[in-house]
């Protein structure tokens, strides 16, 4: 078994092509054990070669609603009145920091992604100031 990292673009379609013929091998034998090196190899490539964005905190909301059956009833438990949690989703509102942590720890809602919109909204604002704080000081 002649395994090598996965260093070049051709070398990932080289294991690609590899795992295709393996794709029926048994578990606990030497081709499964290939197939599932192989695999391990192209998922770490592809983690680097391939970064996969996280969603938009509202899209991430919206995703989990639907996929729990969540209605904005819900939502009012860990953002607050009706009112707000509409405002929330049309993007009029950011999220608070207790609103990322009741979306994450009661609906499961992945952390990063809620925390980014709240990053991406500072950095925005910090934006023009800081540009023109660091005009000042050069």
């Amino acid at each position: 078994m002649h395994i090598k990292p996965i260093k070049t673009k051709k070398d990932y379609q080289a294991a690609l092509k590899d795992i295709e013929s393996l794709m029926a091998a048994k578990i606990g034998t030497p081709e499964g054990d290939r197939l599932d090196i192989l695999a391990t190899l192209v998922e770490a490539y592809e983690r680097t070669h391939f970064p996969m964005d996280l969603p938009d905190a509202v899209e991430a909301i919206k995703f989990r609603m639907e996929q729990a059956g969540l209605t904005l009833k819900d939502l009012e438990l860990v953002i607050g009145r009706k009112n707000r949690v509409y405002e929330v989703l049309g993007r009029r509102r950011p999220l608070t920091l207790r609103m990322i942590e009741g979306l994450h720890t009661r609906y499961g809602i992945p952390a990063e992604s809620l925390i980014r919109q709240r990053i991406e909204r500072v950095d925005r604002r910090a934006g023009p100031a800081a540009k023109r704080s660091s005009r000042r000081t050069a």
